[in-house]
């Protein structure tokens, strides 16, 4: 769709990624110029220009990122789970979540406490974070939500024994997404006072086993929802539904039953956009059918699909700013085709505005005003033993 002015940096090295997802180890957010939250445990500042401004080192994975009061918030998976503030390159406060879920019970990654997602309302910072491990081969979580001042004092918190994934914030309520939920607590969704933490109203898919939500958008009084629990999407206002549409769901696929889960939302004035994930069987874990719906942007309009794209890999997050919305496309791990590398900017109302096409994974993604910032990182398939692309930052207009 045209040529776009277009800069890139290294962020220095990373482990390439492999032909599964380890889940996310970088972030990228923009406050004055690109922030990169990076794998190391740094976060770098550039200018528009991508001249680096300041930077701070880390030890342990950083996964979210965003402004807040003057600096840039950033969350970490490593064993503190850590949430802290920088400005200028230094660290203005710090706070370890660990001390309320718990030090990992194994040092692996998947295990350790992982600050799942951050949002601000331009006061107050909020946070979730959470542990995973198993117990008596089933798996357990403690989980926590935060509202922390802009000086580091946790205004209030609020605990499960669940694993939240998403959380956003509007209108005075704080809308937390759990994905599963194999504990005492059992609502895939919990919107929460912004002042207060107190509990407003709960939903959940009502449907067997432990997944629920796999993402969540609050916007103008209601909040859409990714339904990991039927593979649909919801549009709720005061827990009451205002319509839901399919968008995975199960079907048959050269006669094998296979779904896709829908991962993450974005609410605004023109829609509602949904993206969905790989494929699985009913049946175990592997599969050669592909379901019609999987890596797919599907734009909602009154509870009707307006219109479809492929996106062609998993999509670890998405970078929005109003009706832009930057999807970010990792690997195909069924299928390991590198040619599927890259982003897509999609307008909610218009659908694809721009592609940009790279040799390595995009995992990050941030839009502010006319400009997107991704970061992109090295892949190697285990069937191919191939390096693909570098770990660094693009930027373009979009």
């Amino acid at each position: 769709m045209g040529e776009r002015r277009h800069s890139t940096h290294p962020l220095g090295t990373v482990d390439p990624g492999r032909s599964r997802h380890a889940g996310r180890r970088s972030a990228v957010t923009v406050a004055d110029g690109p922030v990169a939250a990076t794998a190391a445990g740094g976060v770098r500042a550039f200018t528009p220009g991508l001249e680096e401004r300041w930077h701070t080192d880390g030890v342990a994975s950083l996964v979210a990122a965003v402004p807040f009061d003057g600096g840039v918030a950033v969350g970490e998976r490593g064993p503190d789970g850590e949430v802290r503030v920088v400005e200028d390159g230094a660290v203005r406060w710090r706070y370890r979540t660990a001390e309320d879920v718990g030090a990992p019970a194994k040092p692996t990654r998947f295990q350790l406490p992982f600050v799942a997602s951050l949002a601000t309302d331009g006061e107050t910072l909020y946070a979730v974070t959470r542990r995973y491990e198993r117990r008596e081969g089933e798996r357990h979580f403690e989980s926590a939500v935060y509202a922390f001042t802009p000086e580091g004092r946790v205004r209030w918190r609020y605990r499960a024994d669940a694993s939240p994934v998403s959380l956003d914030v509007a209108g005075g309520r704080v809308a937390v997404a759990y994905n599963r939920c194999p504990g005492d607590h059992d609502r895939g969704l919990v919107v929460l006072d912004a002042t207060t933490g107190d509990p407003r109203w709960t939903w959940d898919p009502g449907t067997a086993g432990q997944r629920r939500v796999g993402d969540v958008s609050v916007h103008e009084g209601e909040v859409a929802v990714a339904s990991h629990g039927d593979y649909h999407g919801y549009l709720l206002a005061d827990g009451d539904e205002r319509w839901r549409t399919p968008l995975g769901r199960s079907q048959t696929v050269d006669g094998e039953r296979v779904y896709t889960y829908p991962n993450h939302v974005h609410a605004t004035d023109e829609g509602v956009l949904f993206v969905t994930g790989n494929t699985y069987p009913e049946e175990g874990r592997e599969t050669a059918a592909r379901h019609p719906g999987e890596h797919t942007v599907t734009a909602v309009s009154n509870g009707v699909p307006a219109w479809t794209a492929a996106v062609g890999g998993f999509v670890t997050a998405l970078g929005v700013d109003g009706t832009t919305v930057a999807v970010p496309c990792a690997q195909h791990f069924r299928d390991r085709d590198p040619e599927g590398h890259g982003l897509t900017v999609f307008d909610v109302a218009g659908g694809e505005q721009y592609r940009l096409d790279t040799e390595g994974v995009v995992t990050a993604a941030a839009v502010a005003g006319t400009r997107v910032t991704a970061v992109e990182e090295p892949v190697v398939y285990h069937d191919e033993g191939v390096e693909h692309g570098e770990y660094r930052l693009h930027v373009f207009d979009r």
